[in-house]
């Protein structure tokens, strides 16, 4: 036992000579939870996680002899944490609506039986090595909670429970160690949530992050295992494009983590997503689904600890075998706690006042993603998507510049792209993604070898019409040619007809692989149609006239997956919507193919 010598904010210095760096610790008469971050002599430096209002010096301070650790077994889905894993539900039974501070409820209920089914290769005498899987449960409708051994436990199996229920706190089987000690296992253990999980090795299989929004599969895609970030100023709809993902994606098991945004902006995804049904089992979502919650009115050094938190859970489910996605809402606020506790530390600040860490902070946190063969010989992944709040939409402020340069997808949302209702408002001269030549070789193989070069064109045409655009601003739309017209045009179709998507379109709020490049296609197809002309002299006013280009934009919330054959019956016969003009103007000269670029 020790005392209470300083207060300062959240950190508070401590007499506890036995303590070590990253020991939890319980301070003052109410128990509050904190850590402990630098020793010097007989003293230690903790954060506290909770408010430290009302603390006086002397009031008693323990050592807990653990980490900032997280409990990981069944009964983790379908909750809702705050940022140190506490269960929101069972601290309102505790201290009602507001949490009281130094309330310590476990963070998984001890009380519910969980039907275990044990592995049947396991024999007594067999060897068993950290990471295995001893069984399961299944913890919802919707997904199989595999028991694992704890990564660093290993030894010869004694025996393992036969199948029944049991409380994560009973023992369901006994293993030897190699100096002689028989430790117990459980459907539950613990992991301190600043330590990597370890794994076998990275895997490069290629599977793409498939999220059914067109600007970000189809233009800017990301891997399963791969790393982005959603960056945007305020109003710029970050957090409804972070709940598209979050419903649609193709991952397994989805991590939410709100690290200090606005307590009403938090409240609408936990008022939402229990509502959600899952599009691929019908179940509701939260059956695979885990929220941490840490407001802006929570105490900041918890909304520090609670993206640790998120991307342990994260972990731990890979290791299962699944595919997992984290989204962190947002690394800014994680990033803006850091600036507040290295500031009570008197660290020297660098840029905005950040401290000299915070890059590597961030590279170390999303190293943390990726694709691996787990230590059970299976494979899983971690997806981290983190949004980024700039001040004013400034990409030059440190966390979106050094955030940029350690993930390979990049998010850019646009204000302007926002006011003018153009959603998800991601904008495509921003915008970026390394994982294009990886993702081809998917497209390639299950929906069509000429994705990239489709993909290609595209971009180049919405960075030509803005150009264009520019001209237009200073002189008018009069003095341009009739190509640039119908690029302009083409650019218009493009966005308005592929890249804008509504998230309450019943029918094209998520659109497959296959619709997105068949829309694609046949937007692209109109531009080679109409550019064939243009070249034979059609003025570029009486293609824009054609009733074609209206009905494009319209296709995407006419037909959904299962209205497949529709679509494509209307893609043939674009070709046929030109005859007239073609017919007015004359054949091709010699030569020339149809569909021909512009040079």
């Amino acid at each position: 036992m020790g005392k209470i010598l300083e207060i300062n904010g959240p950190l508070v210095k401590l007499e506890l000579p036995q303590t070590v760096i990253g020991e939890q610790v319980r301070v003052g008469r109410l128990g509050l939870v904190g850590e402990v971050i630098g020793r010097e002599g007989e003293t230690a430096l903790a954060q506290l996680y909770e408010d430290t209002a009302g603390l006086r010096p002397g009031e008693v301070a323990e050592g807990l002899g653990w980490p900032l650790s997280v409990e990981l077994g069944p009964g983790l889905l379908g909750a809702i944490f705050d940022g140190v894993q506490r269960p929101l539900a069972a601290v309102r039974e505790h201290s009602g609506d507001r949490i009281a501070r130094g309330v310590a409820v476990p963070s998984l209920a001890r009380d519910t039986r969980w039907h275990f089914v044990p592995e049947p290769a396991w024999r007594a005498g067999t060897a068993l090595a950290g990471g295995e899987v001893l069984g399961s449960v299944r913890e919802t409708a919707s997904i199989t909670h595999r028991i694992l051994v704890p990564p660093l436990l290993g030894g010869e199996l004694l025996e393992l429970a036969p199948e029944g229920d049991y409380t994560i706190e009973e023992a369901i089987g006994r293993v030897k160690l190699a100096d002689g000690r028989i430790e117990k296992l459980r459907l539950f253990h613990r992991w301190p949530v600043r330590t990597p999980r370890p794994f076998r090795q990275r895997d490069h299989a290629v599977a793409p992050l498939l999220t059914g929004q067109r600007i970000l599969d189809t233009f800017y895609p990301l891997l399963k295992g791969g790393k982005a970030a959603i960056p945007g100023p305020f109003g710029a709809g970050k957090t409804m494009l972070q709940q598209q993902i979050v419903r649609w994606c193709n991952a397994e098991i989805v991590v939410y983590v709100g690290c200090g945004e606005r307590g009403n902006e938090l409240t609408d995804v936990l008022e939402f997503m229990p509502e959600l049904k899952d599009p691929h089992t019908g179940r509701p979502l939260l059956e695979r689904t885990l929220l941490v919650a840490n407001t802006s009115n929570m105490p900041v050094v918890a909304r520090e600890a609670s993206i640790y938190v998120g991307i342990t859970l994260a972990e731990y489910f890979r290791d299962q075998g699944y595919d997992v996605v984290m989204v962190a809402d947002s690394t800014s606020r994680w990033a803006e706690a850091l600036r507040e506790v290295s500031g009570r530390l008197g660290q020297m600040p660098v840029e905005e006042g950040y401290p000299a860490y915070l890059g590597s902070r961030l590279a170390a946190f999303y190293e943390r993603a990726g694709r691996v063969e787990t230590l059970a010989g299976g494979h899983g992944s971690v997806t981290l998507i983190g949004a980024v709040s700039p001040p004013g939409g400034d990409f030059s402020e440190p966390v979106t510049s050094h955030t940029k340069e350690i993930i390979q997808t990049f998010w850019a949302l646009s204000k302007e792209l926002a006011d003018a209702r153009h959603y998800p408002a991601v904008d495509w001269l921003e915008s970026f993604s390394g994982y294009v030549s990886s993702a081809a070789k998917w497209w390639a193989q299950h929906v069509d070898p000429d994705w990239e070069t489709a993909r290609a064109e595209a971009l180049d045409l919405l960075a030509a019409s803005e150009e264009l655009q520019r001209i237009v601003n200073l002189v008018g739309v009069e003095a341009l040619s009739s190509e640039q017209r119908w690029t302009l045009e083409a650019a218009s179709l493009i966005k308005e007809g592929l890249l804008q998507q509504a998230a309450t379109d019943e029918v094209d709020s998520y659109a497959s692989p296959e619709k997105q490049f068949a829309l694609l296609a046949a937007l692209l197809e109109i531009r080679h149609q109409g550019l064939r002309l243009v070249r034979l002299g059609v003025p570029a006013r009486r293609l824009i006239q054609l009733p074609l280009l209206a009905q494009a934009r319209r296709w995407k919330s006419q037909h959904g997956a299962d209205d497949f054959d529709a679509l494509k019956a209307k893609i043939a016969a674009i070709p046929a919507a030109f005859e007239p003009l073609l017919e007015e103007y004359g054949t091709p000269a010699a030569g020339t193919q149809p569909g021909e670029a512009a040079a």
